[in-house]
């Protein structure tokens, strides 16, 4: 058999350079990259769903039958639950004057 292993890697034939970290470098390697569909280097900006404006939670503990009867209306009027909370205490703040 002979000695040749084909997957080895001659370290004494390996030479190191630096990469060209000046402007004209760094601008043509952007060029390059944009042309082959990459993206830029820096991140966009926060990723992810936006945030809410509705970050406080009510949790109204209320009778079964009372319950049903929100979540029926809340379906039937296509919101979630706690818009038609919100719509409720401004009625009951407009008719007892808050």
């Amino acid at each position: 058999m002979s000695e040749e292993r084909p997957f080895a890697i001659d370290l004494g034939r390996l030479k190191t350079r630096e990469k060209p970290s000046d402007a004209a470098s760094l601008r043509a390697a952007d060029e390059r990259a944009a042309g082959l569909g990459f993206v830029e280097r820096e991140p966009q900006g926060k990723r992810g769903r936006k945030p809410s404006p509705r970050t406080d939670q009510v949790h109204a503990k209320v009778l079964p039958p009372i319950a049903t009867e929100i979540a029926a209306e809340a379906r039937r009027r296509g919101v979630v639950q706690g818009v038609l909370i919100e719509e409720m205490w401004q009625l009951y703040k407009d008719k007892s004057g808050i």
